[in-house]
């Protein structure tokens, strides 16, 4: 299971969607830097290998890691996720999907499934469904289109497991401009989402998306409410894309009456053809979890990412991130950070994706953690900072 906290969530509808990405986007793009509109995945038929008669495509990746710190936790890198573990090789991901699209201008149906082994598997799992410590079903869901007039003009109606509509960077590694996730990604965001979508394009400009799910992270409900998140996208032109999300539903186990609520804003805005810049800010907050029976716990974080084209086959992607934890509730006691009243934590990235091999991405990468408090080191000499250096490489399908 995610080892991330699930006390209730309240999502306030109105969200964004950063329009057009392709679902299997080759790797060598990581100004795929817009996880954009979602409601439309359409598959790149260059990497994917068509399966019988139906259109049914099949698409996949491998990635390997190896990262060294120089002020780790014994072998544990604190705060980190798909590279949690340092001076050891790590068999992050195998993955596999199959997709058969719709076809947006008539009535069609569709679905898409995506397994996902491995030890990145083990961090994204969802409570209710598990296929093993290391293997994991991210999405299984079937689409129901409805065309309402001209090929950007429809309905979709998606029920099953998804991922979730929140922020920039995606479950599969090989989507993101770095080659681990930021901290937004692990400890602001859900991961996926088990219910009903309703995907609208209104045209080229907008879109919208609505979930009404069982909750964050969760197949099986850990209490007996739904909960709902809305965004809203928007396109005012080829170079803009800037999406407006909200999310609120109770998330702690066995009580419909606390919620957690908040809010998103993510803008992509490409400069030429070879630079993409992000930015993204979250706030949430949740209710019951202090003493306080009146008070409710905040959180807010801010990323923003800067890609670059370099050559032909070399991309730059710088990432900062920071994340005022005004209570504690998102980081204690998760993936190595100590239990604390307050957090302020953060990270500075710098990631080469170098595309010399057909299909490949080798990616050597600079990272900083740094917090408010001494998170990192040995416990006989603890740091507030966390230096690392690591490569992976990836194989896409």
């Amino acid at each position: 299971m995610a080892p991330r906290f699930r006390p209730v969530l309240l999502v306030t509808l109105i969200a964004g969607s950063i329009a057009g990405t392709a679902a299997a986007q080759e790797v060598a793009k990581p100004d795929s830097a817009a996880k954009a509109d979602t409601t439309a995945k359409p598959v790149d038929e260059t990497i994917g290998l068509k399966l019988g008669a139906l259109p049914l495509y099949l698409t996949g990746y491998v990635t390997s890691t190896f990262t060294y710190s120089f002020a780790a936790t014994d072998n544990i890198l604190v705060g980190r996720f798909y590279d949690r573990y340092q001076k050891q090789f790590m068999a992050n991901a195998a993955e596999l999907g199959i997709t058969k699209p719709v076809d947006t201008g008539k009535l069609d149906a569709g679905a898409r499934i995506e397994l996902l082994f491995g030890q990145d598997a083990a961090v994204t799992q969802s409570q209710g469904l598990s296929l093993g410590p290391n293997a994991d079903l991210t999405e299984a869901y079937v689409t129901l289109n409805v065309p309402t007039g001209g090929a950007d003009h429809w309905i979709q109606f998606k029920l099953g497991k998804m991922w979730t509509i929140m922020g920039y960077e995606v479950i599969d590694d090989v989507l993101d401009p770095n080659l681990d996730v930021g901290n937004q990604f692990v400890y602001l965001e859900n991961f996926t989402n088990t219910g009903l979508g309703v995907d609208f394009k209104f045209g080229p400009k907008v879109d919208a998306q609505l979930r009404i799910i069982n909750g964050w992270d969760v197949v099986v409900d850990n209490n007996s409410a739904l909960s709902f998140m809305g965004r809203l996208g928007l396109t005012p032109s080829p170079a803009v894309t800037i999406g407006l999300l909200g999310f609120v539903g109770p998330e702690q186990a066995d009580n419909n009456d606390n919620l957690r609520y908040g809010f998103e804003g993510l803008g992509t805005f490409k400069v030429g053809s070879k630079t993409t810049i992000v930015a993204q800010f979250d706030y949430g907050a949740e209710q019951g979890l202090l003493a306080d029976p009146e008070a409710n716990a905040t959180w807010w974080g801010g990323g923003l990412w800067f890609v670059q084209d370099l050559s032909s086959t070399l991309n730059l992607a710088l990432r900062g991130d920071y994340v005022d934890d005004k209570n504690g509730v998102r980081s204690s006691g998760v993936l190595g950070y100590a239990v604390a009243d307050a957090r302020k934590y953060g990270s500075v990235t710098a990631t080469l994706n170098i595309h010399v091999f057909p299909k490949a991405t080798i990616r050597p990468e600079f990272r900083v953690d740094f917090s408010s408090l001494d998170d990192y080191g040995e416990v006989t000499d603890p740091t507030s900072t966390q230096p690392s250096i690591g490569v992976g490489a990836t194989y896409q399908f």
